[in-house]
């Protein structure tokens, strides 16, 4: 069989198929035409059948039209912070006391514990007078032990209340000394040891060149050992180089001091807010 002749059998074949396909569609519209009646159809949809058959649309008009409903977004707005007047005598806001811790302070206590201090002496101003032993109470409201990068412990104080002739008084005050020592933004912040743990981190390399300078000299003195005096103080000063390039970096991940402030250490509370007394 040479190429042309399969050629045409190959044509013969595909439009046999063609032709049975074609057969087979037209079978299945003569069916579709046998058990479905076009003449039903609907053609008006303003006759009597349509109306039977199809719901009435509603008319739609600009009277009838849903309104957009207006969501009420009430914005929530903080009032401003009023000092709780419970008293006729003001003490301005600003104004210091000198008190007493009555327990210890550290870095340990959790946030929410409560502190006190006291008067020492009476606080005489030319309005009123605080007399010795009123009481404040504070609360902890941030703190954290020491962390790395030689970050010291930290502890923030809020003064709540100054207990007064019997009276609890409401006052809003921080704390901007402790221990005899200015704090700055009511952080009490335990020591950054930086450079003193850099320091520290370099005396293996400082000591073990003095030995080995000294070792030197030792070999330098005798004629026998004169030759190995170069060695042990080459060998000092690379172990002080490469001591000196690490430190900075392992002092870096070395931690603070903590706070730790014993009871009966003197502080100074500084009011934010007026507070009120009789």
């Amino acid at each position: 069989m040479d190429r042309n002749s399969f050629i045409i059998i190959f044509l013969l074949l595909i439009s046999i198929n063609c032709s049975q396909a074609f057969d087979l569609d037209m079978t299945v519209d003569d069916d579709i035409r046998k058990n479905y009646n076009s003449s039903k159809l609907i053609k008006d949809t303003n006759t009597e059948d349509a109306d039977e058959s199809l719901p009435a649309l509603p008319e739609i008009s600009k009277y009838n039209k849903p309104e957009p409903i207006e969501e009420n977004i009430s914005k929530e707005v903080n009032p401003p912070v009023q000092p709780i007047k419970t008293g006729s005598i003001k003490i301005s806001s600003g104004t210091s006391f000198n008190v007493v811790s009555s327990t210890k302070i550290n870095d340990w206590l959790a946030k929410g514990n409560t502190v006190k201090f006291y008067t020492k002496s009476p606080i005489i101003k030319r309005k009123y007078t605080i007399p010795a032993n009123t009481v404040f109470t504070g609360e902890i409201i941030e703190t954290h032990q020491p962390q790395i990068t030689c970050n010291g412990g930290l502890v923030v104080i809020r003064v709540r209340s100054m207990r007064y002739n019997g009276q609890t008084i409401p006052i809003n005050a921080y704390i901007t000394r402790a221990d005899d020592k200015m704090i700055f933004l009511n952080n009490i912040k335990g020591k950054r040891t930086y450079l003193s743990t850099l320091w520290k981190k370099g005396n293996w390399g400082r000591t073990l060149f003095g030995r080995m300078f000294n070792l030197t000299v030792s070999l330098g003195g005798e004629g026998s050992t004169i030759l190995l005096s170069p060695f042990p103080f080459a060998y000092g000063t690379i172990c002080l180089g490469l001591n000196t390039l690490v430190s900075p970096i392992t002092a870096f991940f070395s931690k603070g001091g903590h706070v730790s402030i014993p009871a009966g250490s003197a502080f100074r509370i500084k009011l934010m807010d007026d507070a009120y007394i009789d």
